[in-house]
C-alpha cells in the first residue's frame, strides 16, 4: 500500500489540490465534487483543532479525494493524532534539516522504525501497523534560506514522500516581500531547485500555488501535488463572479489568490 497521493501523481502526473483553514464541512465536500485531486487542512495558520480535523476526515471517509494535514513541527504526539483520524499524508512546517526531516518520518512510523504510538481511531483504518505506516505520506516544508543547502539531503531522506515549498515565507527568508515571490529571480531559481532536488531523489515536489495560472506554471516547473486554493479564496472568487455577472461591472473579478502558505 502507498498513500493516496503517491497514487494520484503516479496515475495523473499532478495532484492539484484545495485547502482549508477552517472547520466546514462544505469546502472539503465542494473540492473533491469540482474534481480536486487532494484537500488539506491547516493546522498551522488554519483555525483547526485536531478535532476539527477528525471530524471532517471522517465526514469524508466515502469520498473520493485525498487528505494532508499541515502540522507546524515534528512533534509526534499531533501528527500521531491526525494520522490515526485517517489523514492520508501530513505536510510539516518549517523544516530546515536532514535531521529534522528525519524526525518527521520517524513520527509516522511505529517501533523500531520510529516513535509512532499505535492507535488508530476508525475501524475502517484496520489494525495492521505496517498496512497503517504504508498509506501515511510524509511531506516537509522547505520554506526558508536556511533550508536551501540541504535540500539534496532532506530530499533523500528515507521514508519522505515529498516537499512542500511554502513561498511566501521562502520569499521572506530571502529578504524580498512577499507579492513579488514569483517574479523575484532569486525566489524562482531557489523554488526550481527545490523542484529539481526532488526529482533526483525520486520524491514528490509539492507547492502552494494559490492560484490557477500560478499552479499551470508550477506543473510546468515540475512540481507534482499543487495546491490552488483556500476554500476562503474560492468562496471569494465564486462570489465576485456572480456580483459581476449580476450588475454587469468589470474589473478584478475578486480572486485575489497571491499563493501564499
Amino acid at each position: 500500500m502507498s498513500s493516496r497521493i503517491d497514487v494520484t501523481v503516479a496515475e495523473r502526473s499532478v495532484a492539484w489540490g484545495g485547502w482549508v483553514v477552517g472547520p466546514t464541512f462544505l469546502g472539503p465536500e465542494e473540492f473533491a465534487r469540482t474534481g480536486y485531486d487532494y484537500v488539506g487542512f491547516d493546522m498551522q495558520h488554519g483555525y483547526l483543532s485536531d478535532a476539527d480535523v477528525a471530524l471532517m476526515l471522517r465526514r469524508l471517509e466515502h469520498v473520493p479525494i485525498a487528505t494532508v494535514v499541515r502540522l507546524p513541527s515534528t512533534d509526534p504526539a499531533p501528527i500521531g493524532r491526525v494520522l490515526d483520524a485517517g489523514a492520508d499524508a501530513v505536510v510539516i512546517a518549517m523544516v530546515e534539516t536532514p535531521e529534522q526531516a528525519a524526525q518527521a518520518v520517524a513520527a509516522t512510523r511505529y517501533a523500531p522504525a520510529g516513535v509512532r504510538s499505535f492507535g488508530p481511531l476508525r475501524a475502517s483504518l484496520g489494525m495492521d501497523a505496517a498496512e497503517l505506516e504504508a498509506r501515511a505520506g510524509v511531506f516537509v516544508m522547505i520554506e526558508t534560506a536556511a533550508a536551501l543547502p540541504f535540500v539534496d539531503e532532506i530530499c533523500a531522506v528515507p521514508g519522505l514522500t515529498g516537499v512542500y515549498v511554502g513561498p511566501a515565507d521562502l520569499a521572506i527568508s530571502l529578504g524580498h516581500a512577499v507579492p513579488d515571490m514569483w517574479t523575484t529571480p532569486e525566489v524562482t531559481d531557489a523554488i526550481r531547485c527545490v523542484a529539481a532536488a526532488a526529482k533526483r531523489a525520486g520524491v514528490v515536489a509539492g507547492i502552494h500555488a494559490g492560484a490557477g495560472k500560478t499552479g499551470n506554471m508550477m506543473a510546468s516547473w515540475g512540481f507534482q501535488m499543487i495546491t490552488l486554493a483556500s476554500e476562503s479564496q474560492a468562496l471569494r472568487r465564486g462570489a465576485a463572479e456572480h456580483l459581476r455577472e449580476a450588475t454587469g461591472s468589470s474589473g478584478d473579478n475578486g480572486a485575489g489568490a497571491k499563493g501564499y502558505s
